[in-house]
């Protein structure tokens, strides 16, 4: 069974019919889509959601989208930003670039080209190992299968994204609403202690009959994974 998740797109745009009108493209196209209309706005959002990419407008109000960008790219190095913005003149477009964007489009756009870039930037991770490891603990994002000294442990599909999100981010501290966010997608009626009663299958069926325990409880903040 293969499974897929719908990538989240944060958008940053004040003005509400563009915003509106990149919504609806994203989420036609298979996207999860967040927006916010300012820049200190975004940045919280950023903390909270994790999303796997930012379109990013440069005329905000209370923070500029240059502000923003680069406070992402200091705090978030490997998240994709797509600039969007009525700024088209060279100078404007390698400032851009200089800020910290991995790219840059000019208003108006075209529909079509914003989802090719949002695309391609999507894809570049793909290029990172299928395997995530951590200590002897393995996991194959092709065969769907977790190891751990070699022994086949067995997930559910939500089980083994959870493991994956909590791998791919190994030596971090996620927070419950990060987990939730990412791995329930915002559900309205799904509350935060559910993540951690998920969390108590994973850390039973992972660290159970283990010396050392992989997964660790933050008191007061959430989970992380480290050797």
């Amino acid at each position: 069974m293969v499974i897929i998740m719908a990538n989240t797109i944060l958008v940053v745009e004040d003005d509400n019919s563009v915003q509106s009108y990149i919504r609806e493209l994203l989420l036609d196209n298979g996207y999860a889509v967040q927006s916010s209309p300012d820049g200190i706005a975004a940045l919280n959002l950023v903390k909270k959601l994790e999303p796997d990419l930012v379109v990013l407008d440069l005329g905000l109000p209370n923070m500029s989208g240059e502000a923003v960008c680069m406070e992402l790219r200091k705090k978030f190095p490997k998240l994709p930003v797509i600039i969007l913005t009525a700024k088209d003149q060279v100078a404007d477009i390698v400032h851009g670039f200089d800020i910290g964007a991995d790219d840059y489009i000019t208003k108006p756009f075209v529909a079509d080209e914003l989802l090719a870039r949002i695309k391609a930037r999507l894809r570049q991770p793909e290029s990172d190992s299928s395997k995530l490891k951590v200590g002897n603990l393995e996991l194959d994002k092709q065969t769907l299968e977790v190891k751990r000294d070699g022994k086949l442990i067995q997930l559910t599909p939500r089980e083994f994204r959870l493991l994956e999100y909590l791998m791919h981010n190994k030596g971090r501290i996620l927070t419950r609403e990060m987990i939730l966010n990412r791995i329930w997608l915002y559900s309205p009626d799904i509350e935060t202690r559910v993540v951690d009663v998920y969390m108590g299958y994973i850390r039973k069926k992972v660290d159970s009959g283990y010396e050392k325990n992989l997964i660790k409880s933050v008191r007061g903040f959430g989970y992380m994974i480290k050797e």
